[in-house]
């Protein structure tokens, strides 16, 4: 909603006489806060790009857990990703989507899910963000995994990056380089 805006004058109290103009706006909606929402488990690649494309929109991160029905780590995890999500985590930062991606589902192998956004292993937890992997901050350690406080702070970092694409509120790497800006230095002079 637009925010409307009234046009009044007021008269001065100290110097001179006339008329002030005074621009004032307002809206009538209430502010509304963000929130975490969770879509249903992604078993085809067109669900997984719908996901991408409605997070874009939003300019809200999406978090994907990839598991697999073979993987027991996954039956863990699962549920606690799960909870972290629908506590509010990341809501003040502006919000996440969540879902779940069926690693084994035959859609999702066919078509190679796995090799282009580097899925090693079971359970994954992959960011992202614009409609772009952030292979950087993907978490694959079941230890990392288990840990609610961590996961609650890589949830916020997450949410932070808003449809910016950035780190969350990092520098992008180690001295701000990026990925490979140490390796072929920098362009800049």
């Amino acid at each position: 909603m637009r925010p409307s805006t009234i046009r009044t004058t007021l008269s001065p109290f100290l110097k001179g006489t006339g008329t002030v103009p005074a621009n004032r706006s307002f809206s009538a909606s209430r502010q509304l806060r963000a929130s975490n929402i969770k879509h249903a488990a992604v078993r085809r690649p067109d669900e997984l790009q719908s996901y991408l494309l409605l997070s874009a929109s939003t300019r809200k991160p999406l978090i994907t857990l990839w598991t697999a029905s073979y993987c027991p780590t996954c039956r863990v995890v699962e549920p606690l990703v799960q909870e972290v999500i629908e506590s509010g985590i990341g809501e003040a930062e502006g919000g996440v989507n969540y879902c779940i991606v069926e690693y084994d589902s035959p859609d999702i192998m066919a078509d190679g899910m796995g090799m282009t956004y580097m899925i090693s292993s079971m359970p994954t937890l992959l960011s992202f963000d614009a409609q772009e992997a952030q292979t950087a901050t993907k978490i694959t350690d079941a230890r990392k995994l288990g840990d609610r406080e961590f996961l609650q702070e890589w949830i916020r970092t997450e949410a932070r990056r808003g449809g910016n694409r950035g780190g969350g509120g990092g520098g992008g790497g180690v001295g701000g380089m990026g990925l490979l800006g140490g390796l072929f230095g920098s362009w800049r002079k």
